[in-house]
């Protein structure tokens, strides 16, 4: 029986740093909107509430029965999760006197199990405009900080399990020893054992696909990406070669990418049937310039020429798919069943003429713990470190029109500063690269000609799960060596320019 851990989301922008940090504490948890109900199965051993940017005295404030929650299991409330507790056993939550954001000291004025580890006094993140002003009866203060008079505080009744509210964030990385702090309460408090590792998913997880496929053909889509290489790798270590992968070239890939991956797949043993319809893309692409027109072309084609493949194959009733829990959770509103925060092309089922059932053995993962699987599989750990690559490719790294010979300029661009990343060591160092080609011209000069030649803008970021992220600080030398190399080699760009924006309020990719 899988131990589990259940964090009821009320819309914090942490929610999902939570999730991710009671999983590398090797134990599992589901992210679940906080009206949706749920069942006190048996190996659910605890419930964390997460923050909100709701005030619990707003009128329509976000509410779950936490006394209820609290006669079964341990509970841990954090920010808003810790303020709804205190208010709902009849204590006083009031705006503070300033808005306390970013790094604060937390002093410990009573020991406790939760805090074994943790220093007396240590720094934690703040993100709050309420403060708790006074505890309900039968509670009791257990950290402070120069600002508010309670930071963290527990049930001191005997009464029901254990309840703890704290009013900063252990998840984020700028509290420093926060993650001591969740395994406290997910091991001494909970009494979770830490046994979900990736061996334990692999084997839990291959045995629940023979189940659901068991005698029934699968076709999968593969993009050369860490999410689909991995879900393709467990289905058919489940199954064989009940598997049929078919993989697209769709013209907007990276230099001599089609045959790399390819060549790759076959080398793992993967099923996978090539299929080079760049001509299609091209010709479905002539004449669009506005980014979604670009990226409606390649996915309206994509699924057409998917289904001639899969029209090719007889029996072939199931879907593989690489969604992960990211792809998920923002799938689901937090606010209620009428309103969808994000949309996503790997949730929500297909067009329903295609009558296929969906496999998605990656569903409930993070990508980082797609990778770690990935490398216990086997998969070469230069494919599950490969930089994350949109789904239009190259086509949304292009602005304005794309056609086949940008491609290849901008493919000739983007492979010298990918090269160049590895060769020096930076690569790994680096969440995401490419290169951009701009539908702009400016003069140049080579030896004693002028030119009038395009721009391409480097891009370079840093970042844990791609959600936000800061352009990467690589050194002027390297920049210097790249550029020339741009410059020198690649005939038709005479400028090259490097993109430090974060995100927010930029994005990633450029389109």
């Amino acid at each position: 029986m899988t131990e589990k851990i259940l964090i009821l989301d009320f819309g914090s922008q942490y929610t999902q740093l939570i999730a991710r940090a009671v999983r590398e504490a090797n134990v599992y948890c589901e992210i679940i909107p906080y009206h949706h109900s749920f069942t006190i199965e048996p190996g659910l051993k605890g419930i964390i509430l997460s923050g909100s940017p709701a005030s619990v005295n707003d009128d329509k404030a976000p509410h779950v029965d936490i006394a209820s929650i609290n006669e079964k299991l341990p509970v841990l409330g954090i920010c808003y999760g810790a303020q709804l507790t205190a208010k709902c056993f009849g204590g006083v939550v009031a705006k503070s006197n300033k808005r306390e954001y970013g790094r604060a000291q937390l002093r410990q004025q009573k020991q406790d199990l939760i805090f074994e580890g943790v220093d007396t006094h240590s720094q934690v993140w703040m993100s709050h405009s309420d403060s708790i002003k006074v505890l309900p009866e039968g509670y009791e203060m257990l950290a402070d900080t120069e600002s508010i008079p309670v930071a963290a505080f527990r049930k001191s009744s005997s009464t029901g399990f254990p309840l703890y509210g704290v009013q900063f964030h252990p998840e984020v990385y700028h509290s420093t020893q926060g993650k001591i702090f969740l395994k406290n309460f997910l091991t001494k408090i909970c009494g979770c054992k830490q046994d979900w590792t990736p061996a334990h998913f692999i084997t839990d997880t291959v045995s629940a696909l023979q189940k659901q496929i068991g005698k029934r053909k699968v076709i999968m889509a593969l993009s050369g990406g860490v999410d689909s290489t991995v879900a393709a790798t467990l289905i058919y270590r489940a199954v064989g070669d009940q598997l049929q992968g078919i993989f697209v070239d769709n013209g907007v890939l990276r230099k001599d990418e089609f045959h790399a991956v390819l060549n790759m797949y076959h080398q793992i043993g993967l099923p996978v049937k090539g299929v080079d319809a760049s001509e299609r893309f091209y010709k479905n692409l002539a004449g669009k310039t506005d980014p979604e027109q670009k990226r409606k072309a390649i996915g309206s084609l994509f699924i057409d020429i998917f289904q001639e493949e899969a029209a090719q194959l007889s029996g072939i009733e199931l879907l593989g798919q690489g969604t992960i829990y990211p792809d998920v959770i923002e799938s689901v509103s937090v606010h209620g069943p009428s309103v969808t925060i994000k949309s996503h092309h790997n949730v929500g089922g297909l067009p329903e003429h295609l009558h296929l059932e969906l496999v998605e053995p990656l569903r409930l993962l993070f990508k980082d713990e797609v990778r770690r699987i990935g490398l216990e599989l086997g998969i070469p750990a230069a494919m599950i470190h490969r930089h994350p690559f949109p789904g239009p490719g190259l086509a949304i790294r292009i602005l304005g029109e794309v056609n086949a010979d940008r491609v290849h300029l901008l493919q000739a661009a983007d492979q010298v500063f990918i090269q160049a990343l590895r060769d020096k060591g930076l690569y790994d160092q680096v969440w995401q690269a490419g290169a951009i080609l701009l539908p702009v011209k400016s003069v140049g000069v080579m030896g004693d000609e002028r030119t009038y030649e395009y721009t391409v803008a480097l891009r370079a970021v840093t970042s844990v799960d791609g959600m936000t992220a800061d352009w990467a600080h690589l050194p002027y030398e390297f920049l210097a060596h790249v550029s020339n190399e741009i410059i020198n080699n690649v005939k038709g760009i005479n400028r090259v320019v490097y993109d430090i924006s974060s995100k927010p309020p930029a994005t990633i990719e450029w389109e």
